[in-house]
């Protein structure tokens, strides 16, 4: 599918790229399995994954290693609950009209479809089976739904992308991650939310992280229902980009909320001092709340902590300078990893002592994998007593993981199908998303580039000097963009792909990592916009179209169809006060609407603020002459691409 031709040929190709979320191309996607969760049955007899490529359950029997059955999805599954007895599976799946079907746990038929939002997933379930909870990422909101009726009884506003969803034990507090923070990337303080949803009243606390936070994924409770812990990225976006020991670019990290008072404990980091633990992704609780595990996507471990240890530890740090010394800290600095409580998410050795790192992968000397398809991408896990069962995405397996500290081999890989033979844009999607790549293993692509798009921080990028940081683009049609980087300082995609590896993962690769990177990228296709109405442009977006094509505004004249942008550098009063050039490159407008903050320094929260309040264009048009509705119009059109 070409990215974007006429409305109509775009049309015409939309729902392939519905099943497609991720973006990957359908024709990559079909070949793979792509398990991406497991959740296991109440009395732990059975597993059930989610296949999210192959658009399947599949029901794991661990006792035989087998898979038992599997059960079709009629769109893309991104997660699933189970009602308490284990009776029913709630499977969210993704499309611009999303949708959880309720399957007979017994007999694998469906028995309803609840319509929900865009994006569909995270499905929670209410202690006592009544309610159900679902992210609607696309749509910002979450879909409160009466399981005796099957109906939905109300959408509760987000803050960016819901994602991972977790409810405390007594059914009162729904925790939501959202994957990205929603400020303007030039402000000193961007950071995600944690978003704690009151489940009698629908009234929301936002739980603001540190500074830097970003990549939210899963979320779980305690089974007190005392605390809620989720993992994400930890970016030290206001640091030049010239080295990565020690963190410098992007650490990683588990935040600990205090579920009863909706706020943040603190935020303690998942890397040792030499080498970082990538993209943390799935987390879950043993059943006595003493062991926390947490998948790292891109280093393909586990890491186990002892729960009890942290929180005494945590509790043990003074909460400012003055108890510190009290506390006789600033006597014998060097006895303690951290000073105060503001040390604790820069402390790369809090947990030293109290976390045990567990490799799933099988690695040469350098710590590289020798078969990319071996276990590769953990993502979704859950633990059943003394055993944690991850998804392995890139393999198409599950590892089950003994959580008992003992000599010998802990870990066991259980194939969900045949190995996987990787297509060189398979291999390019784990190369993006592999800290093997990087110095150390602090980050991978992804860790700027959440599924392939934006992180929302501007960093300071060396290949233009220092002190003019700049914000994540998507690489959503990178290669068919050039330049690929605001100040056209990268002149095609391919160029910026070996800048990457050799500039910001600080590696030496083979060329066949960089061209397998092109491929993956190359294969991208942009997603519906969900301010599309049954595919087509609603009428305020007809107006806007009208307005966007017209000499009055020349929008298209350096934004035209098909990809409307073109691909030179202008001038539009954009120069911010680090900047020092006055000319950027034109952006693609094709997926904008989920690419905010908006200018090349992400001084714009919203598409709106950037035309009514930036007067964005006003050097080709008569933004200026724009009356409200003519803005929204505008607005509505370009955020429909």
């Amino acid at each position: 599918m070409k990215p974007c031709l006429h409305y109509g040929k775009f049309l015409a190709t939309m729902l392939v790229a519905c099943a497609i979320l991720a973006g990957v191309s359908a024709a990559a996607a079909a070949e793979y399995l792509g398990p991406t969760d497991v959740v296991a049955s109440p009395d732990g007899k059975l597993l059930y994954v989610v296949n999210s490529d192959a658009r399947q359950i599949a029901v794991f029997d661990p006792a035989t290693g087998q898979v038992a059955r599997s059960i079709a999805c009629p769109a893309k599954p991104t997660g699933l609950a189970l009602s308490p007895d284990g009776s029913k599976l709630y499977v969210s799946c993704a499309a611009p009209q999303g949708s959880v079907v309720v399957i007979d746990a017994a007999s694998g038929q469906t028995a309803a479809t609840i319509q929900v939002g865009y994006g569909a997933a995270a499905p929670c379930v209410t202690p006592d089976g009544k309610r159900l909870y679902v992210c609607n990422r696309f749509n910002d909101d979450v879909s409160v739904i009466d399981l005796e009726t099957n109906k939905e009884l109300a959408r509760v506003p987000m803050v960016r992308e819901p994602m991972g969803s977790a409810i405390t034990p007594d059914g009162k507090t729904v925790f939501i991650t959202n994957l990205l923070p929603n400020d303007a990337s030039s402000s000193y303080d961007v950071a995600a939310h944690v978003t704690a949803i009151d489940t009698a009243t629908n009234e929301t606390t936002q739980i603001r992280l540190p500074n830097g936070s970003s990549s939210l994924r899963e979320i779980c409770v305690s089974p007190d229902g005392k605390y809620a812990y989720t993992v994400h990225v930890l970016s030290r976006y206001q640091m030049p980009t010239t080295q990565l020991e020690r963190g410098w670019m992007n650490t990683n990290a588990l935040s600990i909320i205090d579920a009863a008072g909706k706020k943040l404990i603190n935020t303690v980091l998942l890397d040792d001092i030499d080498l970082g633990g990538a993209n943390p992704w799935g987390v879950a609780i043993t059943a006595d709340g003493k062991t926390l595990c947490i998948t790292h996507a891109g280093t393909h471990e586990m890491s186990v902590v002892d729960t009890t240890a942290m929180l005494e530890k945590l509790a043990a740090v003074p909460a400012n300078e003055e108890e510190a010394r009290k506390a006789g800290r600033y006597d014998n600095p060097s006895a303690y990893s951290s000073v105060t409580v503001n040390d604790v998410p820069n402390d790369l050795a809090f947990l030293v002592n109290v976390r045990r790192r567990i490799r799933l992968q099988n690695v040469d000397p350098w710590g590289i994998a020798a078969d990319q398809a071996d276990i590769n991408g953990p993502r979704g896990l859950d633990v059943v007593g003394n055993k944690a069962y991850a998804a392995i995405y890139f393999s198409d397996a599950l590892v089950a993981v003994d959580l008992e500290p003992r000599p010998g081999k802990v870990t066991t890989k259980l194939p969900l199908g045949p190995k996987p033979e990787l297509t060189i844009q398979r291999r390019g999607e784990i190369n993006f998303h592999d800290a093997a790549l990087c110095f150390q293993k602090w980050q991978s692509c992804a860790s700027c580039h959440p599924d392939i798009r934006v992180d929302g921080f501007n960093w300071d990028l060396m290949n233009d000097g220092m002190g003019n940081p700049k914000n994540t683009k998507s690489m959503l049609l990178t290669h068919k963009t050039p330049p690929a980087m605001s100040a056209a300082v990268r002149e095609t995609g391919e160029t910026a792909v070996r800048a990457g590896i050799t500039h910001i993962q600080f590696a030496v690769r083979p060329e066949e990592d960089a061209v397998a990177i092109d491929e993956f990228l190359k294969a991208l296709e942009p997603v519906p916009s969900p301010h599309l109405v049954n595919g087509q442009l609603s009428e305020a977006a007809q107006r806007g179209k009208a307005l966007f094509f017209s000499e009055r505004l020349g929008c298209f004249k350096c934004h035209p169809e098909p990809l409307y942008t073109d691909l030179q550098m202008h001038a539009v009063n954009s120069r911010g006060q680090y900047d020092r050039r006055d000319d950027f490159d034109t952006p693609t407008l094709i997926e904008c609407w989920r690419t905010a903050p908006y200018l090349h320094d992400g001084r714009y929260t919203s598409m709106k603020q950037l035309i009514a309040e930036g007067k964005h264009g006003d050097v080709s048009g008569q933004v200026e002459s724009l009356n409200e509705q003519e803005v929204n119009d505008l607005v509505e059109f370009v955020l429909s691409l």
